[in-house]
């Protein structure tokens, strides 16, 4: 007997986040929830605005039509499906068949904003490699350069993962770079898609010997039919936000061909909710147990949803404090 429910979620969100230059009041998405012999699995759909190609009425339109599908026993075909519909719903139906681990990976690479002695508590509690974030690309490249200079040179174990979102021309990238001393760039473990062209990233790597990770480029190029991870090339990691790249199976080939490859893969998150969020760090200990996620984005909210993040003392709102836009009947 199987039967389904679609809700509708507002969160509030705290007042600082700005995304592509849009403040970002509140998160609103979907949770979808999957019911059969005694069983429950759920998935988040949440398109990001500003970064997903579908908006979230066309995503909650969809998310519906599937899941009437999916109650009359058919097979559904995630590769025609939007992003974060065919993530969330397939997430559902993993954890509705019991092949989600319920362990998950917690631990969160700390966010750098400017003063290196704040950040030594966290990383002395982080076991094995000391790893920390630096958003770049929102000021001056000169003064982003002094900074992650300052932090490698602060903490001769640190690495660091940095993340541009395609903010530099090559030239700026350029001046970034000649601000970070050579004899410390092999410990930027990553560089997120420094440039806006994908040609000047590769060439910016090439020039400073700064390893770069494919994000945006890995999101286009994915919709293509014909794509081939190894066509993506001179890269040494590339990040995964599963909301925006597309079903739970599809990342899970990602990896598997990316650990053939020999690349780095980071699962990351799309500014979901807690409950997508224990998600994507269930996914991330699965098939990833020895690297850090990119899940750092429990403090952007003022609210959690159902399942709450570890440690993490945000008040917590059920799926019934929630719309419920649809259920269907028993069958």
């Amino acid at each position: 007997m199987r039967s389904a429910k679609l809700y509708r979620y507002r969160l509030p969100m705290d007042s600082g986040v700005i995304l592509r230059e849009e403040k970002l009041t509140e998160r609103e998405g979907f949770i979808v929830e999957l019911q059969e012999n005694g069983k429950i699995g759920r998935g988040e759909v949440a398109p990001l605005i500003g970064f997903s190609v579908e908006s979230l009425d066309e995503a909650g339109a969809l998310a519906k039509e599937q899941l009437e599908l999916w109650v009359q026993g058919q097979a559904l075909d995630y590769d025609a499906l939007f992003p974060s519909v065919a993530f969330g719903v397939s997430m559902a139906e993993l954890e509705l068949a019991g092949e989600l681990p319920a362990q998950g990976q917690y631990q969160a690479a700390p966010l750098c904003t400017g003063d290196p002695d704040e950040l030594i508590p966290q990383l002395n509690a982080m076991p094995g490699q000391k790893v920390a974030k630096v958003k770049v690309g929102l000021y001056e490249p000169i003064r982003d350069g002094m900074l992650v200079n300052l932090f490698l040179e602060s903490m001769p174990d640190l690495y660091l993962r940095l993340d541009a979102n395609r903010a530099w021309t090559k030239e700026k990238a350029a001046k970034f770079a000649q601000y970070v001393a050579p004899s410390l760039r092999g410990r930027i473990a990553f560089l997120e898609e420094p440039c806006q062209s994908p040609s000047d990233s590769l060439s910016f790597a090439i020039d400073t010997g700064i390893a770069i990770a494919w994000d945006e480029t890995l999101q286009h190029a994915v919709r293509s039919q014909e794509f081939r991870l190894e066509d993506l090339v001179g890269v040494k990691t590339i990040v995964i936000k599963p909301t925006l790249i597309g079903s739970v199976p599809r990342c899970l080939k990602l990896i598997e061909k990316a650990k053939a490859l020999g690349l780095q893969t980071i699962i990351s998150s799309s500014i979901e909710s807690s409950l997508g969020l224990t998600q994507l760090a269930r996914l991330a200990h699965w098939q990833l147990p020895n690297e850090i996620p990119g899940l750092d984005t429990i403090g952007l909210f003022k609210a959690q949803l159902e399942t709450p993040w570890p440690a993490c003392e945000l008040p917590l709102q059920t799926l019934s404090d929630q719309s419920l836009l649809w259920q269907s009947e028993p069958v």
